[in-house]
């Protein structure tokens, strides 16, 4: 069957005209000329194939199976009620899957403190997670592959939404027994660029690393991941900056590892939420931005 002669409201005026038994009253409820509405109430009945109501001078009943329709029309609008409210209730939110990625030197150590806040403030999403590289995981929030990635600020390119979340300090991580070990205090100053063990090209702590230590990458050794980065620390290669999500109990390799805080205000990066700014979920993603902020890791400072 055709749909196209149907519509909500030639449905609000055969009620209207069910309820107040007049064409005329029926017009000016539903503001209408009254023409207008008898005009559309005869497309309706061609369309139905049904007369609707009995039509004299003195007064309009529906007819039996105009009853039929008119019962029907009834739930049609109520139903479709029911469709606005649960459409403007979900504008914002986040329901249903929600694919949130972060970045490798990020993700394994913020979601074990943020994924109790999600679960909390998103009870009826289904979150899904990955890691990858900045560049890798913008590509995919742009072309909707997901929802939100969690990075360091800023996001570059056009299209995004951001909410910062905290600021986390970078600490410098030594091999133990280092000569560094005897400085009652470390400065960026300390350092010899040509010590420094980096992540390979593409991690954004990579050039971050290389920012805060005004070096050059010539000659370095480099890591795949934060992980061999550690190991590579551990194993007298040299030192690196570590974020300080990443510098935990437990990580410190045996004892082979000494972390040091930098004095007066240390580097390090903006973590935040970035999602399309096309999304009409924005309202949500702030929120849980919101959520993320109000409830930080340890160490970290908020902004």
């Amino acid at each position: 069957m055709n749909l196209a002669g149907l519509s909500l409201r030639d449905l609000e005026y055969v009620v209207a005209v069910d309820e107040q038994r007049h064409f005329g009253r029926a017009a000016e409820r539903c503001a209408v000329s009254q023409p207008s509405l008898s005009a559309q109430i005869r497309k309706l009945e061609e369309v139905l194939g049904v007369t609707l109501f009995e039509r004299t001078s003195r007064r309009v009943l529906p007819t039996q199976p105009g009853e039929l329709v008119i019962r029907q029309a009834r739930v049609v609008l109520e139903e479709a009620r029911r469709l606005l409210t649960l459409a403007r209730g979900m504008e914002g939110t986040l329901t249903g899957d929600i694919a949130i990625g972060a970045i490798q030197t990020l993700g394994p150590y913020l979601f074990p403190h943020a994924l109790p806040v999600m679960r909390r403030h998103l009870p009826d999403a289904r979150l899904i997670l990955s890691e990858g590289r900045t560049d890798g995981l913008l590509d995919e929030l742009r072309e909707g592959r997901i929802d939100a990635v969690l990075l360091a600020l800023p996001a570059e390119g056009d299209g995004f939404a951001s909410e910062a979340l905290f600021f986390e300090p970078f600490l410098l991580a030594h091999p133990a027994g280092h000569r560094l070990e005897g400085l009652p205090s470390i400065a960026l100053a300390d350092l010899d660029p040509s010590e420094l063990v980096l992540l390979e090209e593409g991690h954004c702590l990579r050039d971050q690393a290389l920012a805060a230590c005004g070096g050059a990458a010539r000659g370095m050794r480099h890591a795949t991941g934060l992980e061999t980065l550690r190991h590579m620390v551990a194993a007298g290669a040299g030192y690196t900056l570590m974020p300080q999500l990443a510098a935990g109990e437990g990580t410190t390799v045996g004892g082979l590892i000494a972390y040091r805080p930098f004095e007066g205000e240390p580097p390090g990066r903006r973590v935040g939420l970035v999602w399309r700014a096309s999304d009409p979920r924005g309202p949500g993603f702030r929120a849980l931005a919101e959520r993320l902020r109000a409830e930080p890791p340890p160490g970290v400072r908020p902004v």
